[in-house]
């Protein structure tokens, strides 16, 4: 499958477009939503907030869900932008961004469990605090459910790293920054589960933020630059993968 260009600058902004959308969803759930529930050591106190806030509650539920189908979409693009570079690792960054899938949705649906649990839905017969325990113990399986996705988050920009540098259509350093967004994450991931006391180090120190922001640098180019066009370099060589 070739594509021209143009088609390719087009792709580009696409994969750029749905980045964006992609990103709003995950800032609503990583910062916004959390901001207005969690209450760190008061299971009364987020359960509360919870049956408060039911309709933000559901509302971050479909967003996570729509983040996913995002995901999907956009890694499909991807894949089209490309396929020309090295079709092994485009497989292989489709396949990691897949597998988590299904996770996210099962998170999804403790969630809505542990909201049943607290409205009473379900579980009637246990007291009001056997309940908010309950729900606490399945938000707290999604926290660390959340702290395993995170080192797929980082896996999935490695394939794509080694694509924008051998692509010639976006610029090198873009995978350089890539790459180490990714790795930031894996860390991340590792931090909580294996040393959890750790993880505020890590994501208030100096470096963090720069780092973060090679998603958001990567977005920006594909959405406001596209991808270079330019008729002598229309085809990229053929690598190993093909």
């Amino acid at each position: 499958m070739e594509i021209n260009s143009d088609s390719r600058k087009n792709t580009a902004r696409l994969a750029g477009l749905i980045y964006l959308i992609w990103t709003i969803t995950g800032l609503f759930a990583m910062f916004y939503v959390p901001s207005q529930i969690n209450m760190e050591g008061d299971a009364a106190a987020t359960a509360q907030n919870i049956l408060s806030n039911e309709l933000l509650f559901r509302t971050s539920i479909v967003n996570d869900i729509l983040s996913g189908t995002l995901w999907v979409i956009m890694v499909l693009v991807f894949y089209r932008l490309f396929i020309q570079v090295d079709v092994f690792q485009a497989r292989i960054l489709v396949a990691l961004v897949i597998v988590q899938i299904p996770t996210v949705f099962f998170m999804g649906a403790l969630n809505v469990t542990s909201l049943m649990i607290l409205k009473g839905e379900i579980l009637k017969t246990f007291e009001l605090a056997q309940r908010q325990d309950l729900a606490m113990l399945l938000l707290k399986i999604n926290d660390y459910g959340v702290a395993i996705l995170e080192a797929f988050w980082g896996l999935w920009l490695f394939p794509l790293t080694i694509l924008v540098y051998r692509s010639r259509f976006l610029p090198r350093f873009l995978s350089v920054w890539l790459f180490t967004t990714g790795f930031f994450y894996l860390i991340l991931s590792l931090t909580d589960i294996m040393l959890p006391q750790y993880r505020d180090m890590i994501l208030k120190s100096p470096i963090a933020l720069p780092v973060e922001l090679g998603e958001v640098a990567f977005m920006l180019w594909l959405l406001i630059k596209g991808a270079k066009v330019d008729p002598m370099n229309d085809l990229v060589s053929s690598s190993p993968g093909r």
